[in-house]
């Protein structure tokens, strides 16, 4: 069972951790594995339990909703046998634009360029830097 006390969460958030964690059981996922990976998904989407006095960091809806929608394509793309990281055979000369190359391509770049912060970077995030 995952660690934590539960109190400090809405009844929407607590609502939604059952249906995902309902979700993924149909699925044949173990009870605690699905409660687990319920728990990590309300946390990634709403910021954590509802706290007050300011404590923790609170998500804008606007980040919440990229949040939601980076992980729904995420999760379309592996549906689907496409994973992000997992480029076609490619030109590697430097002629072919950064939106073409593999996340391993893209930290090599930005490492040759000494680009600070990449280890911890997304995808698009090494483009726009790299840009």
């Amino acid at each position: 069972m995952p660690r934590g006390d539960k109190s400090k969460y809405t009844e929407k958030q607590q609502r939604k951790a059952e249906h995902i964690e309902e979700s993924y059981e149909e699925k044949g996922v173990p009870e605690d594995e699905a409660e687990a990976r319920a728990w990590a998904t309300v946390n990634k989407q709403s910021g954590g339990g509802e706290r007050k006095g300011g404590s923790g960091r609170q998500k804008s809806q606007t980040e919440k909703r990229a949040d939601r929608k980076d992980s729904a394509h995420r999760a379309a793309k592996a549906r689907e046998g496409d994973s992000p990281n997992r480029g076609s055979a490619r030109n590697n000369s430097g002629s072919s634009s950064l939106t073409e190359l593999s996340k391993d391509e893209l930290m090599e770049k930005a490492r040759e360029r000494n680009i600070t912060g990449r280890s911890k970077m997304r995808r698009d995030e090494l483009i726009k830097a790299l840009s």
